[in-house]
């Protein structure tokens, strides 16, 4: 069964980017430790069970870095939540969509097939899915840095039960949390 999971990084202060939406911060930092020793070894498993992306617009025009001949991460399909024109990522495969995330929720699962569908972020958007009871999973590796203010890791509109599934601290000093979303009833 698909799984929408949201794979993140966040400051110890619940923040997924600073004042300025930089996340600079997280590549900034000198841990001197092996990279198997950190977070980072676990992305390749995560990838490989992906089917499908989505992501609000502020994080694709980041991931594009306001360049549309960058290069684009994904493999997968990805949708884009905007209400804005954006540049188009030649020669892959990204859609726009511009109403309300609950329209495109059998397209995510009917493409990601036997895979999950990450939703990528930001906070807002990750708070549309669980709004609508499509957050299953949140995986998020705590960075130790306090940032003070910044996009909020998850803008949730109400109240959310987690239960913690899993936890790893690595030697580059950060923190891995995988909880799971119980079904409301």
């Amino acid at each position: 069964m698909t799984r929408f999971r949201y794979y993140v990084a966040s400051s110890l202060d619940g923040f997924i980017a600073d004042r300025d939406n930089r996340i600079d911060w997280l590549t900034s930092r000198e841990t001197g430790v092996e990279p198997d020793d950190t977070a980072e070894a676990g992305i390749p498993a995560f990838i490989a069970g992906i089917g499908a992306v989505v992501m609000g617009a502020s994080t694709y025009e980041f991931l594009l870095g306001l360049d549309p001949d960058a290069d684009w991460g994904y493999t997968v399909p990805a949708w884009v939540l905007t209400h804005r024109d954006l540049p188009i990522v030649a020669g892959h495969d990204v859609r726009f969509h511009s109403g309300d995330v609950a329209a495109i929720v059998d397209d995510l699962v009917a493409t990601a097939g036997d895979l999950d569908v990450w939703l990528v972020g930001g906070g807002d958007l990750v708070a549309q899915f669980a709004a609508i009871g499509r957050l299953d999973e949140i995986e998020v590796t705590i960075i130790p840095i306090v940032l003070g203010a910044g996009a909020p890791l998850l803008a949730a509109r109400e109240h959310l039960d987690l239960r913690l599934a899993d936890s790893a601290a690595h030697g580059d000093g950060t923190v891995s949390l995988r909880y799971e979303v119980p079904v409301r009833s």
